[in-house]
């Protein structure tokens, strides 16, 4: 018998919107009986479009956690908060789901682990973009051997002007930081699951705040206010990994640059390169010649990688086996994020 999942809501913004509750709505065995949010109508709505019926609202996370039908959380609330309402659920026995970035900070991202460990709870962070087809395929490729060693990687989430200009991403106590914590985490996280290297040594680099002062008029979110920008635009970072492998890192929400990096991975291997900048290519040498070869993965019926994060993440609470993004990794993504921002405001280098 397929294990019942009774999910609550917290947090009914955008994210939740788009991912996790229609992911989580079409799944068998799974029911959305409980929703929060600080603004009733959200919660109200998307217990409408997405609740069962007989589905609750609530206006304070801590009442839905009293609720003892719910037995997995998924949290889609600002960043400053996930830790504190993760551990809340976790200690209330639920499984937890946390949208990127797993926190603020290393020392809360480490709480919510022990938490996790100390309660038998589950505990994973959404990472989409390791779902994405042509980065399933890169992994099954790497895991088969393709690239042999692979030493030298570069993680990039670059955009042009894409600065977001609503919520809280411009607000330095809310968000944590600015493009390094809202897209570099999911770059670096890609990167560090498709080598499947997560043993940091140390890392140097720069983070900068040059572009709130420039016009904003190009931006595709719209104009952002010099005021309320308080969080990098930029990061740039060097990691060195204990096997001596090279990981560089580069995230903006605005530079000049002639193209735009939407969370690409370019890796490099013993035996062939590989990178996901379009599509899927891999490269190297065969017979004396140096070739690129293009893969494939369009099918007429691709599960997205939002709807395919889901199912994974239920089939392992159903089955009882680990979820597909470890709580473990998204710790190490965090300890990362928290070296970076120690190495720029230093001018040093970190070691782990």
């Amino acid at each position: 018998m397929t294990k019942k999942i009774k999910v609550g809501i917290i947090g009914c913004g955008e994210i939740a919107f788009a991912k996790h509750m229609p992911g989580l709505a079409k799944l068998p065995g799974v029911e959305l009986i409980a929703f929060c949010n600080r603004s009733r109508e959200k919660a109200e709505r998307a217990a409408a479009e997405f609740g069962s019926k007989d589905a609750l609202v609530y206006q304070d996370y801590q009442k839905l956690l009293t609720n003892k039908k719910v037995n997995l959380v998924h949290i889609c609330t600002p960043n400053n908060s996930h830790s504190e309402i993760a551990i809340a659920a976790l200690e209330a026995g639920k499984d937890v789901m946390c949208e990127k970035p797993m926190a603020i900070d290393a020392e809360q991202a480490e709480n919510m682990y022990q938490a996790a460990q100390n309660n038998n709870c589950q505990l994973s962070v959404s990472y989409q973009n390791r779902f994405r087809a042509e980065n399933q395929l890169f992994k099954q490729m790497i895991q088969a051997g393709k690239l042999g060693d692979i030493y030298f990687a570069k993680s990039l989430a670059l955009r042009r002007r894409g600065v977001p200009t609503w919520g809280y991403f411009l607000n330095q106590e809310i968000q944590g930081g600015g493009p390094l914590i809202d897209i570099g985490t999911h770059a670096l996280d890609l990167t560090l699951w498709l080598m499947d290297n997560y043993q940091p040594k140390i890392v140097l680099a720069n983070t900068f705040h040059k572009m709130a002062d420039q016009s904003s008029a190009a931006n595709y979110f719209g104009n952002w206010q010099q005021e309320d920008f308080e969080v990098e635009d930029s990061a740039f970072a060097h990691l060195i990994m204990e096997n001596g492998a090279s990981i560089i890192l580069e995230t903006s929400w605005a530079l000049n640059i002639p193209e735009e990096y939407n969370i690409k991975t370019i890796l490099s291997g013993q035996k062939a390169g590989g990178d996901n900048i379009t599509g899927l290519r891999i490269n190297g040498e065969k017979d004396g010649y140096l070739y690129r070869e293009n893969l494939k993965t369009e099918q007429a019926n691709l599960e997205s990688s939002g709807d395919k994060e889901m199912r994974l993440w239920i089939e392992s609470l159903q089955q009882e086996t680990k979820p597909p993004v470890e709580a473990k990794q998204a710790l190490v993504v965090a300890q990362i994020l928290a070296a970076i921002y120690r190495s720029a405001a230093s001018g040093e280098a970190v070691k782990f």
